[in-house]
């Protein structure tokens, strides 16, 4: 026998000594006796050998050296040594099914977490207490998820957004002398009888180590497996977006080797060049319309844009924001006092557009519409969103800023449209409050928000907001520029449905004189949605033929005069439309479509002239929230939908769908990172009214066209209604932010513009709004 063969017979015989062994230890310890003499008997007369098995003497001396190293890292407050320990040699079905295991574990992570502030209560060592905090939250996002819905539990979910827990009322019993000792004799009897269990025989270990359930494990694979497939399909399309973007980069660079090669034999290389080879280097990182209008002649201009795309972006941790009693808040929205609801309204506001773009404010409305916040599926008489009906003009206006925030998020909407009585409670206090009040603008603006979901606008026509409109917009001397913008563009969005142009229709002659009246108004942020109504409507055959009737093709001809092309193109579609003979269709094409994905509109001017303040040492805002109303903590964000931005046609298309001037305003910045968090209110003034002064015509419309700031009202747009630019007005330092903020304001002179067929008197400069 060669050496290998008896090699590999020896490793035979080893494996073969310790498998009788392991058997001879089962029929050991479950005391077989007679079966056990006669398994040495017949192992002996066949000459097999059987192993030792492990004594006594060995295994408890390794047990006490596990306890004493448990109980020196506990005494220590060693949590990585003592929690690599538990999870080495305690068994893992006692920890996830034994609920006195998981209890004692809980208790165990919160000693370890608020040990530095025991050590040291007079100074204490704040770095290292975050640092434990941080390795708790991740525990309770974990592990000890599991435990969130218990009574006993429930309160230490706060613990890592309590700033100092050794003062809080709530976790005064952590700190006391008796707290620290009785933890460890818990620990000491949980080892005793745990590390003794573990000590079973091999065979019964190995049997336990393999029972698991097959059907769950397989669904978990699957789970798994449906997740690498959709990664792998996102890294397809990101791998073929970089090919794509590698082959542009050899083609440009094989020809800027050649112009190096000319240069060398002394041709000269033009600024338009130049000027053509950036344009397509930067064509996939920006807006074609930013590229066209960048001087990449002026020296450094390309490298710097080139060494500032690739530069590393440093990503700043977000903390999510503790979770709240939504119960509680709910109950205290209906029943507390007018001041405390309009307190509390206004930190759950302020939880909204002060939060995060991103993963903190989707954790944030996710937690808003899982607890239901608004009530959509209470069976109470008086809910939350009864407060529209509340005699507090505070508590009013609190909550329709609150339905704005919502109605400012797509997922928002989703969740609003959902709720039938809504509606009704926001028309209803859109025809009652005050012109001039803070509540009856932000159900306006939430309204228009709201019209971008198709189901919302069959309602608004329905309810016959259409009206309502055109009697506002008659009178649109008194409307502050905010409102006469968003009631244009709530307007428009509902004249593009069927019903909504035979709305119109049926009191043709008022609707088509306010048109027209606004498409002379001094306001052109307006235009875009006026020229939307107005083509829409026309469609219908009797529309049509009252504005023969009342030489509307005569009034539009008057603003040809303006030297503005685009603004001329865009009357001429509507003079086609006009002269068209074509029927009125059964419905409008986009009449079963299903909602679209739509950005988030979030505003600065939601959180604008707060008329709440506090008393000195009273709580708000999140501090109110975090002190009065915390909960379980809730880290689940819901993905959200992405919006999708269909490609751009020209210009000389007629309008199908509405246009979206922040939109386009933001997508013709460099696509950068996300934007800052809202600071806390720093709009305190409300956006100008037409006090201001407006710029002509044709200047306007130059500046829109020249600058993206919205594209000419007949282009082809996604099949969505959508919501006037609010961004424009703040300093360029905010261009490129996801946040849309206030409409656009001009520091021009004031310009006549003469209004023809009006019967109101010619806009000129500067009028008072009806606003405070």
């Amino acid at each position: 026998m060669s050496s290998r063969e008896a090699a590999k017979m020896g490793d035979i015989l080893a494996t073969e000594a310790d498998l009788l062994g392991i058997i001879k230890e089962y029929l050991t310890f479950e005391e077989f006796e007679e079966t056990v003499h006669s398994f040495e008997k017949e192992c002996k007369s066949k000459g097999k050998l059987i192993s030792k098995p492990q004594g006594n003497t060995l295994r408890d001396s390794k047990t006490h050296v596990i306890q004493e190293d448990l109980f020196r890292s506990f005494d220590d407050g060693d949590y990585k040594v003592f929690f690599e320990l538990w999870t080495e040699n305690i068994p893992s079905e006692v920890k996830t099914k034994e609920a006195e295991a998981q209890s004692l574990e809980f208790y165990l992570h919160i000693h370890f977490t608020i040990y530095p502030l025991r050590r040291h209560p007079s100074r204490q060592d704040r770095t290292e207490f975050e640092e434990r905090i941080s390795h708790f939250k991740q525990y309770l996002e974990t592990r000890g998820a599991t435990l969130s819905q218990t009574t006993e539990f429930l309160p230490y979910y706060a613990l890592p957004f309590v700033p100092n827990p050794s003062v809080h009322p709530s976790f005064k019993g952590l700190f006391q002398d008796s707290w620290v000792p009785q933890l460890k004799d818990k620990l000491e009897q949980f080892l005793s009888v745990t590390l003794k269990l573990s000590n079973s025989p091999r065979l019964l270990s190995l049997n336990r180590s393999n029972s698991g359930n097959p059907i769950k494990a397989m669904q978990q694979l699957q789970l798994q497996l449906v997740e690498s497939d959709r990664r792998i399909v996102s890294y397809i399309r990101k791998f073929n977006k970089l090919q794509v973007d590698y082959h542009n980069l050899i083609g440009i660079t094989a020809e800027l080797v050649d112009s190096l090669e000319a240069t060398v034999s002394g041709k000269m290389i033009s600024p338009e060049y130049l000027q053509s080879v950036c344009v397509r280097l930067f064509s996939n990182q920006m807006r074609q319309s930013v590229v066209q209008s960048t001087d990449f002649t002026r020296p450094g201009t390309a490298s710097s844009m080139l060494r500032a795309s690739i530069a590393p972006q440093r990503s700043k941790e977000v903390p999510m924001l503790p979770s709240l009693d939504y119960e509680k808040l709910k109950k205290d929205l209906v029943e507390g006092s007018d001041r405390l609801r309009s307190l509390l309204l206004q930190a759950l506001r302020w939880r909204l557009t002060r939060s995060f773009p991103g993963e903190q404010r989707d954790t944030v409305l996710q937690a808003y519409i899982s607890n239901d916040l608004l009530e959509r599926y209470s069976t109470k008489k008086v809910t939350v969103l009864h407060l529209m009906r509340s005699k507090n003009d505070i508590v009013r206006q609190y909550v329709a800023r609150l339905i704005n925030a919502f109605a400012s998020l797509a997922e928002g909407r989703v969740y609003l449209s959902q709720i039938p009585i809504l509606l009704k409670l926001l028309t209803e206090a859109l025809r009652k409050e005050d012109r001039d009040s803070l509540t009856r603008e932000n159900v306006l603006v939430a309204l228009q928000k709201l019209s971008l979901r198709r189901s919302q606008q069959t309602a608004m026509i329905a309810d016959d907001l259409i009206g309502w409109l055109v009697d506002e917009l008659q009178d649109s001397d008194c409307l502050s520029d905010y409102v006469l913008e968003y009631s244009a563009a709530l307007l428009m969005n509902l004249c593009l449905r069927t019903k909504g142009k035979r709305k119109c229709a049926e009191n043709a002659k008022h609707v088509l004189k306010v048109l027209t009246d606004l498409l002379g108004h001094e306001n052109h942020e307006i235009r875009p949605y006026v020229n939307g109504a107005l083509y829409s409507i026309l469609s219908i055959p009797s529309v049509r033929q009252e504005a023969k009737e009342m030489s509307v093709e005569e009034i539009l001809h008057c603003y040809r005069k303006e030297a503005s092309p685009d603004l001329n193109r865009q009357i001429e579609f509507i003079v086609k439309q006009l002269n068209s003979d074509e029927e009125e269709g059964l419905e409008s094409d986009d009449e079963e479509e299903e909602d679209d994905n739509d950005e988030d509109l979030m505003e600065a001017d939601l959180d604008k002239e707060e008329v709440l303040q506090p008393q000195p040492r009273e709580l708000s805002g999140e501090s109110l929230l975090t002190t009065e109303y915390l909960g379980i903590m809730t880290n689940m964000a819901k993905v959200k939908r992405k919006s999708t931005h269909l490609p751009q046609t020209g210009v000389d298309e007629p309008l199908q769908r509405p246009v979206t001037p922040s939109s386009h305003h933001n997508a013709n910045t460099v696509q950068g990172g996300e934007g800052d968090s809202l600071p806390p209110s720093q709009y305190n003034s409300r956006p100008p009214t037409r006090s201001g002064s407006r710029p002509s015509t044709a200047d306007s419309f130059r500046h829109s066209i020249g600058g993206g700031d919205y594209v000419p009202a007949f282009v082809s747009q996604p099949r969505i209604p959508r919501t006037p630019d609010t961004e424009a007005s703040q300093t360029n330092t905010h261009r490129g932010r996801s946040l849309a903020l206030t409409p656009q304001r001009s520091q021009s002179e004031p310009q006549q513009s003469s209004r023809p067929g009006s019967a109101s008197s010619a806009g000129g400069g500067g009028r008072q709004s009806g606003k405070v």
